[in-house]
């Protein structure tokens, strides 16, 4: 990807993901990206107002099947890079092979558990309860034609603690997103990461010291350099660097 790579965002809902995306790419990851352009399928998703806040375009996805309409607003805003972020429709087949290795989402649990149709929201937080899980945390992947399937390009543990419920289980996964989600379309749109034709996730993720969180210290190996996470599939596995 080249510099400055142009990124797209389609969202349903309030865009707290959104807002991350917005704060990170207007520093940190300044040099790797700039947010062009949102999308909802609701006139009145809260993202949308982040976005004009932020004075982004904006668009309304009027009807989400129609791949044909998609892509001439992702064309017409000459998108590099498209990120869904609680966008809970899905994407049709036309558009992820358009935009095949430069489509991510983020989804609320590891996957592949607790993931597919009808697993959005609260559904999911309070299906890992129900289930017993002690561990829960935050997915982010390659999109392909299936609901939360294709190559994950990063993963990070969230522990379920005594006493949790959906709500509380749901705004401790949702902190993660907010650090996690940037580094990877940060790390996408600079070419840190690729999908190879081999259909694995290629590459290197830095993650930064400022952003860790208490349960980020989880597996985390420390060097000079800082933690790091490193790919060699489509599998995140955990080595120093």
């Amino acid at each position: 990807m080249t510099s400055q790579a142009r990124i797209s965002v389609l969202a349903s809902g309030g865009g707290s993901n959104l807002q991350a995306l917005i704060d990170h790419f207007a520093g940190p990851a300044a040099n790797a990206g700039v947010l062009t352009f949102v999308a909802s399928e609701r006139e009145s998703a809260g993202a949308l107002d982040r976005a004009r806040s932020a004075r982004i375009a904006t668009g309304v996805v009027d009807e989400p099947n129609d791949s044909d309409a998609i892509l001439s607003l992702l064309d017409a805003a000459k998108t590099d890079v498209l990120v869904l972020a609680g966008y809970l429709k899905l994407v049709p087949a036309e558009v992820v092979r358009a935009f095949r290795g430069r489509i991510l989402n983020v989804h609320p649990a590891l996957l592949p558990s607790f993931g597919g149709p009808g697993m959005y929201g609260m559904r999911i937080h309070q299906a890992v309860l129900d289930h017993g899980a002690t561990l829960t945390g935050v997915t982010v992947h390659f999109v392909d034609e299936h609901f939360d399937r294709g190559p994950i390009i990063a993963q990070w543990p969230v522990p379920v603690l005594p006493g949790d419920d959906a709500t509380v289980l749901a705004a401790r996964v949702l902190r993660t997103e907010h650090r996690l989600l940037p580094l990877c379309v940060a790390a996408v749109a600079s070419g840190a990461i690729v999908l190879g034709e081999d259909g694995r996730v290629h590459g290197h993720l830095d993650i930064p010291v400022s952003v860790h969180a208490p349960e980020w210290r989880f597996g985390l190996a420390e060097d000079a350099a800082g933690p790091s996470l490193a790919f060699a599939s489509d599998v995140a596995r955990l080595f120093p660097r």
